[in-house]
């Protein structure tokens, strides 16, 4: 998979982090830049790790749904793209609590987060793609715009994340049927 597919993949998945970075700023709930780096730092470790994980089930499943896989993978990207999609349009909200960037609810969001990213690894391991730099990059990426939406949440609010959901549920579709239309031609 080269380099831009991962970027896009990366992006795409970051948006539920984005998110809930943005609201969480916007709402004011959590307070300052130490509170938005350990959100961004935990939603970029879990959003990492997750891949990995879902890669090595992907990897002891892979050779026995060999002849379709490209189906599961465009599956899973669409099922992924498509409860994003959903979750925006439906202005699905998460309950961020207090303070969301301390504790169990850190902890919580952090995997809710990034269940995806375990759909994404499973896909990758299905078509044979070497992990680490995906897990390299999804994890910075999401790290890196979780800041940038912590840090201007207050001046935009949650209604940009929402948009941006759309576009990374969006952008995994594309790149399931991409996945699907590369194997059957």
């Amino acid at each position: 998979m080269p380099l831009w597919e991962i970027l896009v993949v990366a992006v795409g998945l970051s948006m539920d982090a984005v998110a809930v970075s943005l609201a969480a700023s916007a709402s004011n709930r959590a307070r300052g830049v130490r509170a938005m780096l350990r959100l961004s730092f935990h939603f970029g470790l879990f959003q990492a790790l997750m891949p990995l994980a879902g890669w090595f089930i992907g990897a002891s499943v892979a050779p026995y749904i060999e002849s379709f896989d490209h189906w599961v993978a465009f599956a899973l990207l669409a099922l992924v793209g498509g409860r994003m999609i959903r979750a925006a349009l439906c202005g699905v909200e998460e309950d961020l609590g207090r303070d969301p960037s301390k504790g169990v609810t850190l902890v919580m969001l952090s995997v809710a987060t990034s269940i995806d990213a375990l759909a994404i690894g499973l896909t990758l391991a299905m078509i044979g793609e070497v992990i680490w730099l995906a897990c390299i990059v999804i994890g910075l990426v999401t790290a890196g715009l979780s800041t940038l939406a912590g840090l201007v949440g207050t001046r935009v609010g949650s209604t940009v994340g929402r948009r941006m959901e759309i576009v990374g549920g969006l952008a995994l579709i594309a790149i399931g049927v991409k996945i699907l239309v590369e194997h059957l031609w």
